[in-house]
């Protein structure tokens, strides 16, 4: 099993966990940017956890 497929793995098992930690560095990036492209934030972290997790992928 290389790497990759590790890493997808743990994405799947621990969706939850990982959207969240997406969302704390989100709000940490937004903050750190004196909230000045929130909106451009916003969208790619749900981007993320759009493509992160079994729970969210769609065919």
């Amino acid at each position: 099993m290389s790497f990759l497929d590790k890493a997808k793995d743990f994405l799947d098992k621990h969706d939850e966990q990982v959207d969240q930690a997406l969302e704390k560095v989100g709000d940490e990036v937004d903050k750190r940017t004196g909230h000045k492209y929130t909106q451009h934030i916003d969208r790619g972290v749900d981007e993320a956890q759009k493509r992160t997790g079994e729970g969210d992928t769609r065919p």
